[in-house]
């Protein structure tokens, strides 16, 4: 039977790059994004290229708590064990706290922070059932570093770093790993439009590499953060 990663935000930029990896390495994969059509288009490329196994998507707004429980239990209906989970859809708001629109505050810590908290409850129990599991939380180096116009995306990243070294703690004795991803500037849909050129960034398939290889090691060993920045450093 062919292992099982559930990916939040799948259909871009990181939540893509780890899809396509995994999906090499004959994972069956269950993931969510917003765009339905990106969505099926990611379903029929799969299955054509990886016959043999089973792929599952579903639009979903990951603030909806709601919706993404009910896609969660989906997945796990469809695949009975889920060993691997990617918390990676978020989305950034540049603002200043004092200056940030009305529910910026809300809307990020829903859609960064929340949706994990909710996935690795539910995936986590599943994990606990099978006796083995590795969580991946995708953060930011905004999870360690304020800088200016972060606003509320900072700190929800701060926050889902927290989370992070929660849940690590909760499970170092249960024989399931926790890892958090803290990339800089990553070549993503979030940085459409810059005039900056491609070398400057950080390709989303080497997130995706850094994230496979980490599942990769023994059972003994827990990656409990990377933390990758472009070569040139970040970009302020």
């Amino acid at each position: 039977m062919n292992p099982s990663i559930l990916v939040s935000g799948c259909t871009k930029g990181i939540g893509l790059a780890i899809v396509n990896i995994f999906s090499a390495n004959g994972f069956n994969v269950a993931g969510c994004a917003r765009n339905s059509s990106e969505l099926k288009l990611l379903h029929t490329n799969l299955t054509q290229s990886y016959p043999n196994q089973a792929f599952f998507f579903e639009s979903c707004d990951v603030s909806n708590t709601a919706s993404l429980k009910q896609f969660a239990q989906k997945a796990i209906h469809t695949f009975k064990s889920i060993e691997v989970l990617v918390n990676n859809a978020g989305v950034f708001m540049p603002g200043t706290i004092i200056d940030e629109p009305e529910n910026a505050l809300e809307i990020q810590f829903q859609t960064n922070v929340a949706s994990a908290y909710y996935l690795c409850q539910i995936i986590g129990k599943n994990m606990l059932e099978a006796g083995r599991g590795h969580i991946f939380n995708i953060c930011s180096t905004a999870s360690i570093t304020a800088y200016t116009n972060g606003g509320s995306y900072c700190i929800s990243k701060y926050a889902m770093l927290g989370l992070n070294q929660v849940l690590r703690q909760e499970l170092k004795d249960k024989n399931i790993k926790v890892t958090a991803l803290l990339p800089g500037a990553t070549l993503t849909d979030s940085w459409q439009g810059t005039e900056l050129p491609d070398e400057r960034f950080i390709p989303a398939n080497d997130i995706a590499k850094l994230v496979y290889h980490a599942y990769t090691l023994s059972p003994q060993t827990n990656v409990e953060e990377i933390l990758v920045r472009p070569i040139k450093g970040d970009i302020g």
